[in-house]
């Protein structure tokens, strides 16, 4: 199952769900204040596999709790930050073209 960051349009749950990705917000967990390592903590303790982020200095500040939880994939998303509509738009369209594939203890960057 997909973690989604904080900082991800909420709207992906459902758009991720429609192309047949299991997977929740870190905002609907009520996880939305932790940091990146407590978030990599409580998402791996929860049985997530990847946890799905925009920011790039992720692997950085998570990297003690990444330790701990090797299976934990990080995908990071470089899509450009736009409304809610164009985003989800655009994410469909690159999804098309090139799904995301996490790869456990590593940081895939996508698209």
């Amino acid at each position: 199952m997909w973690l989604l960051d904080a900082n991800l349009d909420i709207h992906l749950v459902e758009l991720l769900r429609d192309l047949g990705v299991e997977c929740e917000s870190a905002q609907d967990r009520g996880w939305k204040a932790l940091k990146n390592g407590e978030l990599v903590a409580a998402a791996a303790n929860a049985g997530f596999t990847t946890l799905v982020t925009r920011d790039r200095l992720f692997a950085e500040s998570a990297a003690r709790a990444w330790r701990t939880w090797p299976d934990l994939a990080v995908v990071l998303v470089t899509l450009p930050q736009a409304k809610s509509d164009r985003y989800l738009e655009s994410f469909r369209a690159a999804w098309m073209i090139a799904h995301i594939r996490p790869v456990p203890g590593r940081i895939v960057v996508w698209p």
